[in-house]
């Protein structure tokens, strides 16, 4: 194993709530949605079923008249119920009302010399047909990877370090045959390594050292150290006309499911936590789970914000909303609908905050656990130029004049300051302690979206 790679750079957002690790219960909600939205890349989605059909957990439902190899299916068995659109009929959701007991599509079940017996091109037409291949996402621009095209490498982060994340160590406890199955099956997928990165600063499971087949990478330091893209920046970073494939965890352990029960497995366990969650736990669910069935009873309050995924990187779903297809768990905080006279002058120990002016008091106890609203403390006004983005990214990029590039869509200057390298998760620190209160993430994907399609 390679030596410990440290990063200095990163903030560590440390909120109340963290689920505790016990799994209370298995929920199955009555409905459950699959969201073009979840993914960036899907061009000219086409739906296969109508209202009233009935499908079984990996049923085909949908594809992308662009990319029609690949195939999104459904999560669990039972009838759609409704196919949600929005302005100019843009596809929203695919609802299914769910059976009681998920019914599964067969696929062949394959051994570890089945696997490793075969060709590319069948590994690609496996993972399409059956769903699975959705996990892969590609870099640059952070879309579903192209079946037509072979990675450098595959990379792999086996933890995560946004606020109150979920332990990929505990979601995977017992899945070692699964995990090792789905590298088997990757490493078919490229010419060169498959990488993964561990925690340095905690006991690693032995689902990710004891995996054969992988490199493994030891990190430590503060979020994002947990990003996936800030790993592959120091381990072989992405240069124009580079191509690498990502995928969490979870998603090699489904492809190793795939392998060794010929089904589309979308049960996972999702960690339900936020300040505003009574005993904050993981429950077993399916993927695109209702949000309101897994938080059902457990909510302090109603003047709430419900997340699926984390307060950075996560969308805002409501109560009545689906949980996203990358995510692992349900965020719930107090809405930030209130309003304070020359709130951001006050000096109180309760307001949390990146720099020492707002957030003294904050700043000196950096280990307690914070309750954090939504309310943004300002509007959008003009940059203001603080050089604490710098301080936010481990990677050698310069996020201020990449940001100001895009908006004036500059495409060489967007290329030569690392565009390739980021997603909208590597830049969401600096959205959370802009004091210019810019949407970063947002002007992020406007470069990336130019960048691909120039």
């Amino acid at each position: 194993m390679s030596k410990v790679i440290k990063l200095r750079k990163g903030f560590t957002i440390n909120l109340a709530g963290r689920a505790e690790l016990k799994v209370a219960g298995e929920v199955m909600p009555e409905t459950f949605a699959i969201k073009p939205t979840d993914f960036h890349g899907i061009q000219r989605p086409k739906v296969l079923v109508k209202e009233g059909d009935t499908v079984k957990a990996g049923t085909p439902i949908l594809y992308d008249k662009a990319n029609p190899r690949v195939q999104f299916v459904a999560p669990v068995s039972g009838e759609i119920a409704e196919v949600v659109r929005g302005a100019k009929r843009k596809l929203l959701e695919i609802r299914i009302l769910a059976d009681r007991t998920v019914a599964y599509e067969e696929f062949p079940k394959l051994s570890s010399n089945d696997v490793a017996n075969l060709q590319r091109e069948e590994v690609v037409e496996l993972l399409a047909k059956s769903g699975t291949w959705p996990n892969l996402v590609q870099r640059p621009y952070g879309i579903i990877a192209s079946p037509d095209v072979t990675p450098k490498a595959i990379f792999i982060s086996s933890f995560d370090t946004h606020p109150l994340a979920p332990d990929y160590d505990f979601l995977l406890k017992g899945q070692e045959r699964y995990f090792q199955a789905g590298i088997d099956l990757l490493k078919k997928l490229t010419d060169g390594p498959v990488h993964i990165g561990l925690n340095a600063d905690a006991e690693v499971s032995p689902v990710f050292t004891g995996v054969k087949g992988a490199t493994l990478h030891k990190f430590s330091g503060k979020h994002p150290v947990g990003n996936v893209g800030v790993q592959i920046h120091h381990i072989d970073p992405i240069n124009k006309g580079d191509i690498v494939w990502t995928i969490n965890p979870y998603g090699v352990a489904q492809i190793g499911k795939l392998l060794v029960d010929g089904r589309y497995d979308s049960s996972k366990l999702v960690a339900v936590v936020g300040s505003e969650v009574k005993d904050p736990h993981y429950v077993k669910t399916w993927g695109g789970a209702n949000v309101g069935k897994l938080v059902a009873g457990k909510i302090k309050q109603d003047n709430v914000r419900y997340v699926s995924g984390n307060v950075l990187t996560g969308t805002n779903v409501g109560k009545d909303g689906y949980l996203g297809y990358f995510d692992n768990m349900v965020t719930v905080i107090p809405e930030g609908n209130h309003y304070e006279f020359l709130g951001w002058l006050t000096v109180t120990p309760k307001k949390y905050s990146y720099h020492r002016a707002f957030g003294l008091l904050s700043f000196l106890n950096r280990s307690k656990p914070y309750v954090i609203d939504t309310n943004l403390q300002g509007e959008e006004r003009a940059w203001v130029q603080t050089g604490t983005f710098d301080n936010m990214i481990p990677m050698d990029i310069l996020p201020e004049y990449l940001l100001k590039s895009i908006m004036a869509e500059d495409y060489d200057g967007m290329e030569s300051l690392g565009i390739y390298e980021v997603i909208e998760e590597d830049m969401a620190l600096c959205e959370f302690i802009d004091v210019s209160k810019h949407d970063v993430q947002a002007i992020l994907r406007e470069g990336l979206t130019l960048m691909q399609y120039s």
